[in-house]
């Protein structure tokens, strides 16, 4: 059922000020956004307006209690159509939804977060950069709005989609460093979710691995702090002679739609994947056997992005130097191919707006 969406239209585009050349990440936004509140029993007001400030309470439940979660996605220009295309959204709209029931926040139904974010992106569809490398970042995310101190789910919360233009959030293969000191999550917690205190909480020791010399965190599991889970952006593959392994998802892992889209990619190119449990050791005992042939990391925001080594214990370990990348360089060609319809989409992953 379609969802009648009222829009504003800004009297003062800023697309003049874009650069499609020179964007980073994350540092210029699109001209609208949409919004629809929950007013505790149904989705009401969705509509349309120029991007800018939202109007809260200093007591908003969220900023206090942390009832706020988001999802990241991205829309490409199809290089035959010259359309916007949409990389696997319903996949976006499914686990903002599982977050929202862990979080005791309000389901979005999918004709909402579908119709709002394609009448989004057809508005401001000249702001999807048509460059190498080059995308539109999709930020949906809901928050709780109450204007009340006291712990318990909120009763008013708004749902809203930005986008900003962006350009490859790596630009290069990185150093991580094993954590075994601090968590990201726990059995029983919100590890699965896409809630903002996971990512608040990752902060810390981020920084401190970074003052180490090292790009990113790799978590591993908070029981024993010997297996490997993720990164702090993205999930992790590690190819073996024979072998492609991922970390079997969890309660402490995020499941990554890119994640499952290689996984898919891979296997369609003879390239099965296993899932399940890999541990620091196993890495460097393959890497010592020189069995290890390479590491890489998959999320929406980094796409895919090679690791160059690891830090364990105060000793690095370096990998990309000595193995080869022909697994990753497929998939990532395969991948970016089909999201830019340059080749078939054999699994029907993308939409048009």
């Amino acid at each position: 059922m379609s969802v009648e969406i009222t829009i504003e239209k800004t009297q003062n585009s800023r697309i003049d000020q874009f650069d499609p050349e020179n964007i980073g990440f994350g540092k210029i936004f699109t001209d609208h956004m949409f919004l629809a509140n929950w007013d505790g029993t149904t989705w009401t007001n969705p509509r349309i307006v120029p991007y800018g400030p939202l109007s809260l309470s200093p007591a908003t439940s969220a900023i206090h209690y942390g009832q706020s979660i988001f999802e990241g996605m991205k829309a490409f220009i199809n290089k035959k159509t010259g359309k916007p295309m949409l990389f696997r959204p319903r996949e976006n709209a499914k686990r903002l939804n599982r977050s929202a029931e862990r979080m005791v926040m309000p389901s979005v139904p999918e004709d909402l977060f579908m119709d709002g974010l394609k009448k989004l992106i057809s508005i401001d569809s000249a702001w999807i950069p048509n460059t190498e490398g080059g995308s539109l970042y999709i930020r949906p995310f809901m928050f709780a709005t109450d204007d009340f101190i006291g712990v318990k789910p909120s009763e008013h919360y708004i749902f809203a989609i930005f986008c900003c233009p962006v350009g490859p959030y790596y630009t290069k293969a990185l150093k991580v460093k094993v954590e075994e000191e601090f968590s990201r999550a726990a059995p029983g917690g919100v590890g699965f979710t896409k809630c903002a205190g996971n990512y608040g909480g990752a902060m810390y020791p981020t920084l401190q691995a970074q003052k180490e010399g090292y790009d990113q965190v790799l978590w591993t599991d908070p029981l024993t702090h010997t297996l490997v889970e993720e990164t702090g952006t993205t999930n992790l593959f590690a190819v073996f002679e024979n072998e492609i392994v991922t970390p079997a998802l969890g309660s402490t892992l995020l499941s990554g739609i890119t994640r499952d889209s290689v996984i898919k990619g891979l296997t369609h190119l003879g390239h099965p994947v296993t899932e399940r449990n890999l541990s620091v050791n196993e890495l460097k005992e393959q890497l010592n056997a020189g069995t290890l042939k390479e590491i890489f990391i998959t999320g929406t925001a980094a796409t895919l992005i090679k690791i160059q080594g690891f830090g364990h214990q105060g000793t690095y370990f370096e990998v990309l130097d000595q193995g080869d990348s022909a697994v990753s360089d497929s998939i990532k060609n395969w991948l970016d191919a089909v999201r830019l319809g340059e080749s078939e989409d054999v699994f029907e992953w993308n939409e048009s707006v």
